[in-house]
């Protein structure tokens, strides 16, 4: 029963465009009323309607030890009294970059924003005023943010100049954003010498999260090293998911690819609304007051979303067991899922690399944005409804990836396990 829940939708929706303030909360992709959440502790998530749930969303991915972290809500409330925003220079701001810098291979500064949509919007920008090119390559099915220059679709073909995929977003934007497939690197390598001297960046999930977990394909990211030397091109790694989620250093600690420019959200904020960018110094040294690209933001570096992050990224750095412990819970909810659906005989791919997977209804490979597309949809969104009702709360959209917290214990894990068994049977 979610009589609180829907309620709450109902007045929701008359005072906020489609009752959420972050459309894929609407539970369209998989129908039914969205669960209003009141309180999370540890692996759970507690609704307005008194239901519990094994949290398998985390936040979209930040809260890596759990929510309410004991540490990170102390470190919160021992600064809360001293105000919540100075709107100027704090030794926190200071003390976070230094973290970063020393976490994440290749960042020699760093810059701090409110969001994972804005640290990739600058990015792009710092990496058009540093080439003095205009256009940017990114891949298909890869989501960074609702910036002009992302809200791109293919067109007819795999590869061609962008056109705009969401109403406001204009077309010469969309001329600037060249669309390739992610995992194809040939197709990549084309696109820019077709394009040559005119591209200021590749922007890129090193793991792919916003079409289910894909992780790249051997070689990819590496060819995409190679290509950008080649021609001058800023590599960009968007890990705002992966991000101190898949090692301390991330995807490119735990793939052994640096790019020349990085962005960072969810995990760099503890829960917070956080975000960063950062690279070598020769490049950030183009950003306002350094350099001639410009960029800020009043509440960038907030007191409150420092000591958050500050305090998360401390204890990852202080304790590599956690990557260890969520990689192998992620691998052994893999696994289980993977026995029981192919006792059941239904057709399924499942992606999984460190803490984040995914489960897709199809029978072909999970690779790109087209072959998720085969995906059965209908059939994610009774599975979805099914471990709910059972008590597992997953991603509301068979198109994102799921992500696993250092809070899942065996017993837990146990639980999941049950809690799929029976989702299954109810399909």
């Amino acid at each position: 029963m979610q009589k609180e829940s829907e309620s709450l939708f109902h007045r929701a929706q008359k005072v906020i465009p489609g009752g959420v303030n972050s459309p894929v909360r609407a539970f369209k992709s998989v129908g039914g009323v969205p669960v209003f959440i009141r309180s999370a502790e540890g692996a759970f998530l507690y609704d307005e309607d008194g239901n519990r749930y094994v949290d398998y969303l985390n936040s979209w991915g930040p809260m890596i030890l759990g929510h309410a972290y004991p540490p990170v809500t102390a470190a919160i409330l021992s600064r809360i009294h001293d105000s919540t925003s100075f709107g100027a220079p704090t030794r926190l701001e200071v003390e976070m970059a230094e973290q970063i810098c020393r976490m994440v291979p290749g960042v020699e500064k760093v810059r701090m924003v409110n969001s994972g949509t804005e640290a990739c919007m600058s990015a792009i920008r710092l990496a058009r005023g540093y080439t003095g090119r205009a256009k940017i390559v990114k891949f298909a099915g890869c989501y960074h943010g609702h910036g002009d220059s992302f809200l791109i679709k293919a067109g007819s073909g795999a590869m061609t100049l962008g056109v705009p995929d969401s109403p406001g977003v204009t077309a010469g934007t969309a001329a600037d954003t060249l669309l390739a497939d992610f995992n194809d690197l040939e197709g990549v390598t084309k696109l820019i010498f077709e394009n040559e001297g005119q591209v200021a960046a590749v922007i890129v999930e090193p793991v792919a999260g916003n079409m289910g977990c894909i992780p790249p394909a051997e070689g990819f990211l590496q060819g995409l090293r190679k290509i950008c030397n080649t021609h001058g091109i800023i590599l960009i790694f968007d890990e705002v998911m992966t991000g101190f989620r898949l090692a301390a250093g991330g995807a490119q600690e735990f793939l052994k690819v640096n790019a020349d420019l990085v962005t960072m959200g969810k995990v760099i904020g503890g829960g917070m609304p956080v975000g960063a960018y950062g690279g070598k110094s020769e490049i950030m040294d183009f950003v306002a007051p350094a350099g001639p690209v410009y960029q800020a933001g009043t509440l960038s570096g907030n007191p409150i979303a420092m000591i958050s992050g500050l305090t998360m990224l401390k204890e990852l750095e202080a304790n590599p067991e956690t990557y260890r412990k969520i990689n192998e819970t992620a691998h052994l909810l893999a696994e289980g899922m993977a026995k029981e659906l192919t006792v059941k005989g239904i057709p399924y791919q499942i992606n999984q690399m460190g803490s984040m997977l995914s489960l897709h209804f199809t029978e072909q490979p999970v690779t790109s944005l087209a072959s998720v597309l085969t995906s059965d949809t209908r059939l994610y969104g009774k599975f979805f409804h099914a471990m709910l009702k059972n008590g597992v709360y997953l991603p509301p959209s068979p198109f994102e990836s799921w992500f696993v917290s250092a809070a899942i214990s065996p017993e837990i894990q146990a639980f999941t396990q049950e809690a799929f068994r029976k989702s299954l049977r109810e399909l």
